[in-house]
């Protein structure tokens, strides 16, 4: 790693201490708890999980030892930094945390929801997790493993998934791997639709992947960039190397309708993407199927296509050599949603688009426009020695292929 990456990630390690320990003081401030006091205690919204601990091991998943009953701090006594241990991470979202499942010591991510507010999310979940749907091949929902009652909680139920990460962590190597990774989104989108059901959300943060197969070291949960133990940073291999799957999570303000009611009428409700151009409008009912081609849309033109996007939970860096992408994702982000495609135009589209991509262009590197002249120049050089190497191997320039 270069010497100014190196400072670069101490200097966000330490802006992250210092922001959580202000957390930490204002939730002293709030809820009057001297423990929120002390650098890397339970936060608020993470004394709930501890509470179920036992429960959770009883069920079969088991939480990290910072939720375990008794707990002590792992630097306590020691010269430690609290920041830099691996029990004093935090979850960036109070109501999902990881576990481990303990029959088989998979990962598992648990989300706590809440039924009233969200009456369709298990029904929904089941639908794709069932066969014969969850084993198709282009069902690309986020699997439910399980759904969990809340003792004591006729409200609450918590759902039990993969462990997932956000999509563009690591980063993409060639133009094969995001033509990879848009194929599925297509192929997982039509499928939605046509069981009938209309996501409404999603959006970046809503699409993520499972990087098992990637990973040479378990990675953390929390600090994406280590490994589980918090010894030294996560090995991986590129997407090309060890193919992988892309999910649609978050089925929370999803909707299914009957097979023939084929445009439905839904009063808008704002997800994570404000732009949606019918809502900024009126607020008229309108057809949701539509706005989900918006969404999906609007992701590649933000996170592929355009500048550098920021929002407050995550940074994605745009990319050059995919303008190919820019004719069918400007259709798709049309401001009156009868002119968007629906998703098996979009998905025809796509396949004439990839017909047009020569092998030269799929292995080609995506270039990413924040890269200093040094850093590209050596992911040029580490690229290039790949890309020999996967074509003397023949290795598939679209992963999965």
């Amino acid at each position: 790693m270069f010497p100014h990456r190196r400072q670069r990630k101490a200097e966000r390690e330490e802006r992250r201490a210092r922001a959580q320990a202000k957390f930490q003081e204002r939730a002293c401030q709030a809820f009057g708890s001297p423990l929120s006091t002390i650098p890397g205690a339970i936060g608020k919204s993470e004394r709930w999980w501890c509470q179920q601990y036992q429960w959770l091991k009883e069920t079969g998943y088991l939480l990290r030892p910072r939720y375990a009953p008794g707990w002590v701090p792992s630097w306590k006594g020691t010269k430690k930094w609290w920041a830099q241990c691996e029990d004093s991470q935090v979850p960036a979202m109070g109501h999902v945390l990881d576990a481990t499942r303990m029959s088989d010591g998979v990962f598992v991510t648990l989300k706590l929801i809440t039924k009233s507010r969200h009456p369709y999310e298990i029904e929904i979940g089941r639908l794709f997790s069932t066969e014969p749907l969850a084993s198709d091949p282009s069902n690309y929902s986020v699997p439910i493993y399980d759904v969990l009652d809340v003792p004591d909680d006729h409200d609450q139920s918590i759902l039990v998934m993969p462990l997932l990460r956000p999509f563009h962590r690591p980063r993409f190597d060639t133009c094969g791997e995001v033509i990879d990774f848009f194929s599925q989104l297509f192929f997982g989108l039509r499928f939605i639709h046509q069981q009938h059901v209309a996501h409404r959300d999603c959006m970046g943060l809503n699409i993520m992947m499972d990087a098992t197969p990637l990973y040479i070291d378990p990675y953390h949960p929390q600090d994406l960039d280590m490994r589980r133990d918090f010894n030294g940073t996560a090995r991986y291999f590129t997407r090309t190397r060890r193919p992988l799957k892309y999910f649609f999570i978050d089925f929370g303000i999803s909707r299914r309708y009957a097979a023939d009611n084929s445009a439905p009428l839904e009063y808008p409700i704002w997800g994570g993407d404000k732009t949606v151009p019918e809502f900024q409008k009126s607020d008229d009912a309108c057809n949701p199927f539509p706005t989900d081609i918006y969404y999906l849309g609007n992701m590649i033109r933000e996170n592929f296509l355009l500048g550098l996007i920021k929002n407050a939970l995550f940074v994605v860096q745009t990319k050059r050599g995919l303008e190919f992408m820019l004719p069918l994702v400007k259709d798709m982000v049309q401001d009156d949603p009868v002119k968007r495609p629906t998703m098996d135009e979009v998905v025809a589209r796509f396949d004439e688009i990839l017909k047009e991509l020569s092998s030269w262009k799929l292995r080609s590197r995506v270039i990413y426009k924040e890269d200093s002249n040094i850093e590209s120049l050596y992911h040029g050089v580490v690229h290039w020695t790949r890309r020999i190497s996967y074509i003397v191997r023949r290795v598939s320039a679209i992963p999965g292929s």
